[in-house]
């Protein structure tokens, strides 16, 4: 049978699809529109499986508080390039994400992609996300969230939309929180304070400090001495309480919370990509390796 425009105009609709496959589907279906969205569907499935092993390290990072200023979130989405990343498509799915992880409070990552993206729909947020691989052609993950309750306030900090920060504090003000927060993205602190620090790290770098203290040739006493001062400048610098803060680097950032009578309970600094492992490639193999699909 012909296909009619309009047809076409309202499968592009439904399903966002471009219209040559929109026409293709509706061939393949004598016309049926919700046939062909149910095979779109299931040929987005199939696309979608065969972008999974592509390294999507670019994407957002998004901040979602809940109204009462008690609940957070942050995410990280991921997606192939930065150009999507900018595009409104993967910027609606990133904040409904977020939306429905601060709604819901999921377990982990499988528990969220079951849950329906949106109240009151049948797709689940693997689904759309399915979706919106089929229909952009790049790689598309959630990847990681952590969600933070607090009884005190929350400082948050977005630098652009790579790398965010959020923290929950006791005492001070919504200014400190801020500060604070944007000390981390800028500083990097692995944790808040030295009990805080994992055991294995500190063994590794001890390691490393007394086999460069023993090239030294100097006595044993003293290069325990050296040991232990390197180590007390190590743990200042990993420590958000014993860094130098960075608007005002006479003074600690343990000092300036004392100051305010605040305490930082918990931070998550999280950073678009970090630890995914990329691919090198040269601008031609990148260009050939787009046109080969």
């Amino acid at each position: 049978m012909a296909i009619t425009a309009a047809q076409v105009k309202e499968l592009r609709e439904r399903t966002g699809a471009g219209m040559m496959e929109c026409k293709k589907a509706l061939v393949e279906t004598d016309g049926d529109i919700e046939a062909a969205i149910e095979q779109m569907r299931k040929s987005g499935l199939a696309k979608a499986d065969k972008k999974a092993g592509r390294v999507a390290a670019e994407g957002l990072v998004k901040i979602n508080i809940s109204e009462d200023g008690k609940h957070a979130v942050v995410v990280e989405v991921n997606c192939e390039t930065d150009f999507v990343a900018g595009g409104d498509d993967f910027k609606d799915f990133v904040n409904a994400v977020a939306e429905r992880i601060l709604a819901d409070k999921p377990a982990d990552v499988d528990a969220l992609l079951a849950l329906p993206l949106v109240d009151g729909s049948d797709e689940t947020v693997n689904e759309a996300r399915q979706a919106l691989v089929a229909k952009i052609g790049e790689n598309i993950q959630v990847r990681r969230f952590e969600l933070f309750e607090t009884s005190g306030m929350f400082g948050a900090y977005l630098h652009g939309t790579r790398i965010g920060v959020l923290v929950d504090m006791d005492g001070g003000d919504a200014e400190l929180a801020k500060d604070i927060a944007m000390h981390i993205a800028a500083s990097r602190p692995v944790c808040v304070a030295e009990k805080d620090v994992p055991a294995e790290m500190l063994e590794k770098e001890r390691e490393i400090q007394v086999a460069q203290a023993k090239e030294s040739g100097k006595p044993d006493n003293i290069i325990e001495k050296m040991i232990e001062g390197r180590m007390r400048k190590y743990l200042a610098e990993i420590t958000l309480l014993g860094q130098a803060f960075v608007k005002d680097p006479d003074i600690t950032v343990g000092k300036l919370l004392d100051k305010h009578g605040a305490t930082v309970n918990r931070f998550i600094r999280m950073e678009v990509g970090e630890g995914i492992e990329k691919k090198s490639e040269n601008f031609a193999d990148e260009v050939m390796a787009q046109i080969k699909g």
